[in-house]
């Protein structure tokens, strides 16, 4: 029963730390970060049309939530099963319960609930679903917005992701990318890293290794740094600045 459901408390650390990033307090006077990027993609595609969004590496679902209150279908994909399963538990029951660790074993209680946040109405236009961002099922195409926050740095070949974007936006689609580009080898093989390192004695950024993949097929629209915190206790924080770009896919050339 959805009233059963939804008094189960999520105890899981990753998965709790996680709902209460998108769905709990804000620390230390950061704004909630799923709703900062999708306030910053609004913005900055305006007026363009917003039937189909593709929100990639989703987690917990406040982004896909948010996005779907201005599109008409959000398809929200993530490689954790985890994550998915707790996203469509509190699209299917509206409210989910959670704890997060205060100090030691102390824990206190929180709740994720759609309608105070105002998201009620935007959740049955989101399909969420368990899927590889470098390995994306051919259905998921016809976009015109990809989001992918905090994602490209955690990806085994974002190359690879980069170019399938290109194929599954329609033309004049928007891609949007948040990271703090924090590449590591346990994630991702140095050899496939878009930035972080030096090329003939000279510095590659990943915003350099981005335009490299994304020219001449897209244009940069906009960059900008959106900063995020993650709760761990209540007295340790993770505070991390994202970089935020805005690329639009340029027409096809006859």
């Amino acid at each position: 029963m959805p009233e059963a459901m939804g008094n189960i408390y999520e105890t899981d650390d990753s998965i709790s730390e996680y709902l209460e990033f998108h769905y709990g307090d804000e620390y230390l006077g950061v704004p909630n970060f799923p709703v900062a990027c999708v306030q910053a993609v609004l913005s900055g595609i305006g007026d363009a049309p917003k039937r189909k969004a593709l929100d990639i590496g989703c987690s917990v679902g406040r982004s896909s939530f948010e996005l779907a209150r201005e599109f008409e279908q959000v398809d929200a994909l993530d490689f954790s099963t985890r994550f998915i399963v707790s996203a469509i538990e509190l699209q299917e029951h509206g409210v989910r319960r959670y704890t997060v660790r205060d100090e030691g074993d102390l824990e206190s209680f929180r709740e994720a609930k759609l309608e105070t946040l105002g998201l009620g109405g935007a959740a049955d236009r989101v399909k969420f679903a368990q899927n590889d961002a470098c390995n994306l099922k051919t259905h998921y195409t016809g976009y015109d917005l990809i989001f992918g926050a905090n994602l490209i740095d955690r990806l085994y070949d974002p190359a690879a992701f980069l170019a399938a974007a290109k194929e599954r936006l329609v033309a004049g689609g928007y891609l949007a990318l948040t990271s703090p580009y924090t590449w590591l080898t346990e994630h991702t093989d140095k050899d496939k890293w878009l930035g972080g390192y030096k090329e003939d004695g000279e510095n590659v950024t990943t915003l350099h290794g981005l335009r490299r993949a994304l020219e001449p097929d897209f244009e940069l629209l906009e960059q900008s740094d959106i900063p995020f915190v993650i709760r761990e206790t209540r007295r340790k924080f993770q505070h991390t600045v994202a970089e935020f770009t805005l690329w639009r896919k340029k027409p096809e050339r006859d």
